[in-house]
């Protein structure tokens, strides 16, 4: 009798685990969806540097299909805001007195693919955390603005560098939909069964060097009708001194498309699904 009690302890002890184990792979990570919020900031023209002291609101929606326990495939909708100015450089002569400024509003459409560095099975409190990878492609629209006298205007169908001038009949207005490809890390933890936590840094290189309506030349003050909003928009160093938007002379650099980051916070809800343990 006492050597069968001994005999069940053991086969208890020593099969718990594999018991759990079956019990945890039994529950299938289907994916999640969810939503995101943080900060982004812009680099291009206007901040060639890449500082980070203009961040601006950003957010979004995505649904996650997991492929295994490594691999998942996103699909996300985002908006998000941009803007920079001269006038926070401190050093840069040409910076400061160039004198442009822009703000944008983004939407963006995402397809991504995100890579675990650990198994994750939220059902498994040993495998609920884990860093990834997260790279893909996407497609966003923009729209720069600046305000003159407190008044909002659209940068783009002014042609401030001579789009649409029968002075400039090569440089046509450019569009305001363009293509990014996204490159991010970020960590992943399961709070329980239903509810994960995420933090996320994503780095978007753009096919447009006009997020922030500056790319190449002056086109000069005579490309406008004297005294218009695109004549006063497309240089204002006027307001610091001396124009210095003489035809012909750089305003951008045209070499170099224009990105930008987002830093998020995610809360997703898992989709599972049960699946009986197979005998293996």
């Amino acid at each position: 009798m006492k050597k069968s009690f001994f005999c069940l302890l053991a086969l208890c002890v020593f099969s718990a685990p594999f018991v759990a184990k079956a019990q945890y792979e039994s529950f299938h990570h289907e994916g999640e969806f969810g939503f995101q919020l943080g900060a982004a900031h812009y680099f291009g023209d206007l901040n060639p540097d890449k500082k980070l002291n203009r961040p601006k609101i950003a957010g979004g929606v995505f649904f996650r299909k997991q492929i295994n326990d490594y691999v998942a495939v996103r699909l996300g909708a985002n908006f998000l805001q941009l803007g920079y100015s001269d006038i926070y450089e401190k050093k840069n002569e040409f910076q400061i007195r160039r004198n442009l400024s822009f703000n944008s509003n983004l939407f963006e459409l995402m397809l991504q693919g995100d890579f675990n560095f650990f198994r994750f099975n939220p059902s498994n409190p040993d495998e609920r955390f884990t860093p990834y990878l997260t790279f893909g492609a996407g497609v966003f629209n923009f729209d720069p603005y600046a305000y003159l006298d407190d008044t909002k205007y659209f940068l783009r169908p002014l042609g401030t560098e001579g789009q649409g001038s029968a002075l400039y009949p090569g440089r046509k207005q450019y569009s305001s939909v363009a293509f990014a490809f996204p490159f991010g890390v970020g960590v992943k933890y399961a709070l329980n069964e239903k509810v994960n936590f995420n933090f996320e840094i994503t780095h978007r290189f753009t096919t447009t060097d006009h997020l922030d309506d500056v790319s190449s030349n002056y086109a000069g003050i005579t490309a406008f009708p004297a005294g218009s909003a695109a004549s006063l928009l497309q240089d204002r160093s006027y307001e610091l001194g001396p124009r210095i938007g003489t035809m012909g002379n750089q305003r951008g650099f045209s070499g170099q498309k224009d990105q930008y980051i987002t830093a998020t916070i995610g809360v997703t809800f898992n989709i599972t699904t049960y699946r009986c343990p197979t005998a293996n």
